[in-house]
């Protein structure tokens, strides 16, 4: 006697933009097996077109129904979706994923959960009333070498972590990205506390297993914005690039036009929202901050000190963790010099630093090294990811969520609610103490 296939979870997308891209294939394609794309929702038509033609041109997949943003209600009950994936604006997160849960339905939402602590409270609230699961997206903790840096600390090697020391710098054609899009407004993204750091405070709460108690931090708009570019001369006259002559060898422009996907998705969707994708990082408009040093202090006692630059003339990240038996270093470059060429060009579906083509006679990569006490330094051997997005994150995150039922997760990868609200403490906590120049109990922001 045969065993019949298992039931198809029956899945719909709300957020159409780019990074819904890599939902639709896992979906539609990649998982296709034990998922079922079912329907599409968005704020714009013309960008649910585009993902259906991409279902039918590269996956083989028949369109499937598409529901305006005001209807999201009514496609949960008419298509019998199971599981909803949250891919829109940050500030809406909590609107799609309160009203999944309490029709029934499980969430994937990408990071950061929501981007304040009364968004994040309703969603912590709906969770417990329905039960209902909520996986957060945090494809670091799947790559390899985060996974490495994880394993290393568990095993004692270097003993009670202490403190860590984190740096994270965006380069001027990744972290530029963020100061021509909807990011530029810290109402919708959080600033880069909530929408960037999110990852990095999450991977640190899940590499020494503790939570945030205390923040201190300072952030500034040094680099863009209108008054910054014209003090240093990097302003030019246009509002958005495409069809501006000022912004024709301007290496902060975005080019959307030389973009097939970007065009398609942004470009010829304007008529409908009027969002432009490529707004002059120099102009008018930015609320977020691009210089950023926090000081947090864990209910485990270790402390860390945390710098985030989005204006950097390299991409990458060193991160340290000092011990009781000695410390472990992870230096990583993903991209160390930018082409101003083609700053303002896309690379696959990101302007990713790890997305650049390699500097002639420079290195990127990644080098983890121990150093015990009274022991040689240790270089450790870390797998090699292929160059692929993130790290190899993705596909792996992707199959844990939507492949075969997950098996054993010694390192704790999945990511839930209450993962998603623990990164957010750090992020919301620092825009306070940005405001008032004092530090932040945690707790005052948002008790768990």
């Amino acid at each position: 006697m045969t065993t019949p296939p298992p039931s198809r979870t029956r899945y719909a997308i709300v957020g159409l933009g780019s990074r819904a891209q890599m939902y639709v294939r896992a979906l539609a394609r990649t998982h296709a097996d034990r998922c079922e794309l079912v329907a599409l929702c968005d704020v714009n038509r013309t960008r649910m077109d585009v993902h259906n033609r991409a279902l039918t041109e590269q996956h083989g997949h028949a369109p499937v129904p598409t529901y305006a943003a005001a209807d999201f209600a009514t496609m949960l009950a008419q298509k019998r979706v199971d599981a909803v994936v949250v891919a829109t604006v940050d500030s809406t997160h909590d609107e799609y994923v309160v009203a999944a849960l309490r029709a029934g339905c499980d969430v994937v939402t990408e990071k950061p959960m929501t981007v304040d602590a009364a968004r994040c409270r309703r969603i912590l609230d709906a969770q417990a009333e329905t039960g209902g699961r909520v996986t957060v997206t945090f494809n670091y903790r799947y790559n390899p070498t985060h996974a490495k840096v994880r394993e290393v600390i568990a095993s004692g090697a270097v003993g009670e972590v202490g403190s860590v020391h984190f740096e994270w710098l965006l380069d001027t054609r990744h972290g530029a990205d963020y100061f021509r899009r909807w990011h530029r407004d810290k109402a919708a993204s959080g600033g880069l506390m909530v929408h960037k750091a999110t990852h990095h405070f999450d991977l640190v709460n899940w590499w020494i297993g503790s939570s945030p108690e205390t923040v201190f931090g300072f952030g500034r708009l040094f680099f863009y914005g209108d008054e910054n570019g014209r003090r240093r001369g990097l302003a030019r006259d246009y509002v958005r690039a495409h069809g501006a002559p000022e912004a024709a060898d301007d290496p902060f422009a975005l080019r959307l036009a030389d973009s097939p996907a970007l065009r398609s998705l942004f470009l010829d969707a304007e008529h409908e929202d009027g969002y432009h994708r490529d707004r002059n990082v120099f102009a008018p408009g930015v609320t977020i901050e691009d210089d950023m040093t926090v000081a947090v202090r864990y209910r485990s006692g270790a402390a860390m000190s945390y710098h985030l630059t989005a204006y950097s003339p390299w991409e990458g990240y060193r991160v340290a963790f000092n011990g009781s038996a000695g410390r472990l270093e992870l230096d990583v470059v993903e991209n160390p010099f930018v082409d101003p060429a083609s700053a303002g060009t896309v690379v696959g579906e990101a302007l990713h630093g790890a997305d650049e083509p390699a500097a002639p006679g420079l290195r990127s990569g990644a080098r983890l090294v121990l150093r015990r006490h009274w022991e040689r330094p240790e270089v450790l051997e870390l797998p090699d990811t292929g160059g692929a997005a993130h790290g190899g994150g993705d596909e792996r995150m992707l199959a844990r969520i939507f492949g075969a039922p997950a098996g054993p997760d010694p390192l704790g990868q999945a990511s839930t609610h209450l993962d998603g609200a623990r990164s957010l403490l750090t992020g919301l906590a620092a825009n306070r103490s940005f405001e008032t120049g004092l530090p932040v109990r945690v707790d005052d922001v948002l008790a768990l």
